[in-house]
């Protein structure tokens, strides 16, 4: 007789919202309450586990250093984590979402994602690789990869460019991410932009890094254009499989994508027959297990 199948464990709605954010100290207010209605949407819809873009709450093509500090806030404590904070409180729901960050000391800015839950805020990442003028705007990141612990499973983060370095969800992977939510604003990539099925590279580096470290991925990107440049859409969330759960998001329309998930079921997602288990398949007498990597430690899913 066969053992009937376990109820999910760390069942979740998730959510990759993409919308159209715009940079100007004029648009930043109702970018904010723009990211705060969609969110209130998705909850409506279930969501437990809602991802916004990169930089969601100021758009993204600072023309100046000075337009950038102008934009920035401070985390914890500014206007849009705390408007944040209390919607995740009030919904009940893990929120991610991007912003500009004024470091404590006044001086850096980092291109940042928090991650808040109904309990408040529960870490951030700061982008480490850095695409193009953001390295004339931004420092990069300082923290690491670092992988939060929560009520639903681990959650790890990334920020758009990172799908481009496959050490950056393997460092995630290994440290027990369960799930890695990417906030992102995918813009110009060598052409073509697309393929024929309509999917720009970065949702299909999104799927291989899904597969290859058997996580799922919620990947949220942002749509418009901004001061010339053209954002590609295409948001997107995989199973641990790889292949997205769903549709993948259109490229110039505001909209979001949802997908059940049981993100602790993960764990068991690295075997996948009596030889083939990736995490001990991997040759670590070969290289350090964490990739020389030194702020954080292998921890077995």
């Amino acid at each position: 007789m066969s053992t009937p199948p376990l109820d999910a464990t760390s069942p979740v709605m998730a959510a990759a919202i993409q919308f159209d954010p715009q940079v100007g100290l004029e648009n930043k207010d109702r970018n904010l309450q723009r990211t705060l209605d969609l969110v209130n949407e998705a909850a409506d819809r279930g969501a437990t586990l809602v991802v916004l873009p990169e930089l969601a709450n100021t758009g993204y093509a600072f023309a100046t250093r000075e337009e950038a500090y102008a934009h920035a806030e401070h985390v914890p404590g500014g206007p849009t984590t705390q408007a944040w904070t209390e919607l995740a409180r009030e919904r009940g729901l893990y929120l991610v979402g991007g912003l500009t960050e004024q470091d404590g000391d006044g001086v850096r800015l980092f291109d940042t994602t928090v991650l808040i839950g109904p309990e408040g805020l529960i870490g951030k990442y700061r982008k480490t690789h850095l695409w193009d003028r953001e390295k004339l705007i931004f420092t990069p990141g300082d923290l690491g990869f670092p992988v939060f612990d929560t009520r639903i499973g681990r959650i790890g983060l990334l920020i758009c460019w990172d799908i481009w370095f496959p050490e950056a969800a393997r460092l995630l992977a290994v440290q027990g991410a369960d799930v890695i939510c990417s906030a992102n604003n995918w813009v110009w990539t060598p052409p073509p932009l697309f393929d024929e099925a309509g999917r720009c590279m970065a949702s299909y580096l999104t799927m291989t890094a899904s597969h290859v470290n058997n996580v799922a991925f919620v990947a949220a990107n942002r749509v418009g254009e901004e001061r010339g440049g053209k954002f590609l859409g295409c948001s997107l969330i995989t199973g641990t499989n790889g292949w997205p759960i769903g549709p993948v998001a259109p490229a110039e329309d505001e909209t979001i994508v949802y997908a059940d998930l049981d993100l602790v079921a993960a764990r068991s997602a690295l075997i996948w027959n009596d030889l083939n288990d990736l995490a001990r398949d991997r040759r670590t007498d070969l290289y350090d297990p964490l990739l020389g990597y030194r702020r954080g430690d292998a921890f077995p899913r």
